[in-house]
């Protein structure tokens, strides 16, 4: 089984980092063998790395599974305003690799950046940065 890659940004992002998103999202497939990609669905980054992944998939005509949801167990019993944060830790830790676009030093983006940046020097992950 392939690798697992999850993906950290603004909800603000601006579609001009579109292109590049395809770029690396590509390259994470072709070159270091990531099959799956976990996907937020707060923003327009979360959108655009989802529709990416969906049409880097097609270009390299990739097989075609399951693509749904996954909510770790006990999510639903923590309160909303740390859920997300919450589970972006978790799916920070339980994944290969990081794609990030975070441009602004504050906000949870940031923060998940940070740690993800923690988990890269222990060498639990590899974090890509969108420039």
């Amino acid at each position: 089984m392939g690798g697992k890659c999850f993906f950290i940004g603004h909800r603000d992002a601006p579609f001009e980092i579109y292109d590049v998103l395809c770029d690396v999202i590509e390259q994470h497939i072709s070159e270091f063998g990531v099959t799956e990609f976990y996907v937020g669905n707060h923003g327009s980054f979360d959108f655009m790395a989802g529709k990416a992944v969906g049409v880097c998939k097609k270009k390299l005509e990739l097989p075609a599974y399951f693509d749904g949801s996954y909510f770790p167990e006990g999510q639903e019993m923590v309160p909303y305003r740390v859920a997300i944060p919450r589970l972006n830790r978790y799916m920070i830790a339980h994944s290969d690799f990081v794609i990030a676009y975070v441009k602004n030093i504050t906000g949870g983006a940031y923060v998940s950046l940070e740690y993800a940046e923690k988990l890269q020097k222990q060498g639990k992950l590899h974090v890509w940065k969108l420039v």
